[in-house]
């Protein structure tokens, strides 16, 4: 997905996963366009990037949608702010926790990139923004590292 290169403060991003030989069938110039072999492989997907989230709360827009069958899967990319474990202990009981923890002088930004499939398939990705002067800390994988996005995620898929 595009989203390393348009760089970083960005807004969720949602991807409709289709089959690529399908897409291939129907959209012959776009294929050609992207560069698609003419043979893709089975169970190739392609990401196909749709209309920008509402401003609602990110639990809310997913609520909101639904895929036509031809869509075997979905992923979101999405920055979200993580603080050192126990930081929330420190939490003032007034505070707006979204407004504290975007002060907190150990937050750091992270994007997740979570898909999935019809059927249950799930994989994540997490990347910590890197800090100028820091050695990059990479990227991690798993299939179970946002279990929450990911149900709500699979919730969009369901018939």
């Amino acid at each position: 997905m595009h989203s390393e290169t348009v760089g970083w403060d960005q807004g969720p991003a949602i991807y409709a996963l289709v089959d690529t030989a399908e897409l291939a069938a129907m959209e012959p110039a776009l294929a050609a366009q992207l560069g698609l072999p003419q043979d893709v492989p089975s169970g190739s997907l392609t990401p196909v990037e749709q209309d920008p989230l509402d401003d609602r709360p990110l639990d809310e827009a997913l609520a909101r949608i639904s895929w036509p069958e031809s869509v075997r899967g979905c992923a979101l990319v999405h920055e979200v702010l993580v603080l050192p474990p126990g930081a929330e202990d420190d939490m003032p009981e007034d505070a707006d926790p979204l407004e504290w923890a975007g002060k907190h002088e150990g937050r750091r930004e992270m994007r997740m990139t979570v898909a999935v499939q019809r059927g249950g398939a799930t994989a994540v990705a997490l990347r910590i923004r890197p800090v100028p002067g820091e050695p990059d800390e990479g990227t991690a994988f798993g299939d179970d590292l946002a279990p929450n996005l990911s149900r709500a995620l699979l919730s969009t898929l369901d018939d």
